[in-house]
């Protein structure tokens, strides 16, 4: 049994930079633009948390016709109190306020996998819950790396 809570976010604000990416290309693309924000983190003065947020907005998510060619935009990013200050080269999004399901994970990137295809496969489809067309993220905290064997975070997936 999958331990998940459901939470009513209030709008959030991102700071971050973004890509359009695949399933085909999302883990280089994804470690690409890691790369490139992580180095300027400090440059982002109002953030609410220590973490960083690893998000997928996609156009009208549906699990059923997901393809390893299916583009959507990825982002790296943190949540701020405003969009004040932004720093050059990065960019900002708006997540409106809504429900999310939001799992506790800690595992490997295969145990993440295999998760995110049961959320979407199983777990949605027999709950009372459907998808929301918000963005879908991940909080990650600071101990986060790829290259980790084992790594915790938070699933946010949006839900009505």
């Amino acid at each position: 049994m999958m331990t998940h809570r459901i939470i009513q976010s209030p709008e959030i604000l991102i700071i971050g930079m973004k890509a359009n990416v695949s399933f085909n290309t999302i883990s280089e693309d994804t470690g690409k633009l890691a790369r490139q924000f992580m180095p300027r983190l400090k440059a982002i003065k109002n953030r609410v948390y220590n973490n960083t947020l690893s998000l997928q907005n996609y156009n009208d998510f549906d699990y059923r016709k997901v393809a390893p060619t299916m583009t959507f935009e990825k982002w790296i990013g943190v949540e701020v109190d405003d969009f004040d200050e932004v720093p050059e080269g990065m960019e900002t999004l708006t997540i409106n306020s809504g429900n999310y399901i939001v799992i506790d994970f800690k595992g490997s990137m295969q145990a993440f996998v295999k998760q995110w295809n049961y959320l979407h496969a199983e777990w949605l489809p027999n709950s009372e819950y459907k998808l929301d067309n918000r963005p879908h993220f991940e909080k990650l905290n600071l101990s986060y790396s790829p290259l980790n064997a084992i790594n915790e975070e938070e699933i946010w997936i949006p839900i009505k």
